[in-house]
């Protein structure tokens, strides 16, 4: 992932379910260390933190609403609101 990263690539692709790479590693992750990491990666290399699903609910609602405390500092730290 972290070659991905360094590359052009469009860090905010939506995918056909409404997702990005960041929503993806909150919502399909258990919030643990690895998943945290990812999420690290993934907001310093400029993924957006205000991109919501379909439904509106923001990568940073969904780590609240998982208990995944390490990756709501990441999120807000980042500016996530």
């Amino acid at each position: 992932m972290r070659i991905l990263l360094a590359t052009a690539i469009d860090k905010d692709h939506v995918n056909k379910l409404g997702w990005t790479a960041l929503l993806e590693a909150v919502v399909l992750g258990d919030g643990g260390p690895v998943y945290t990491e990812i999420v690290g990666d993934l907001v310093r290399a400029g993924a957006s933190v205000a991109i919501a699903d379909r439904d509106g609910v923001t990568p940073l609602a969904h780590a609240r609403r998982r208990g995944q405390t390490a990756i709501v500092g990441i999120l807000e730290a980042a500016g996530a609101r």
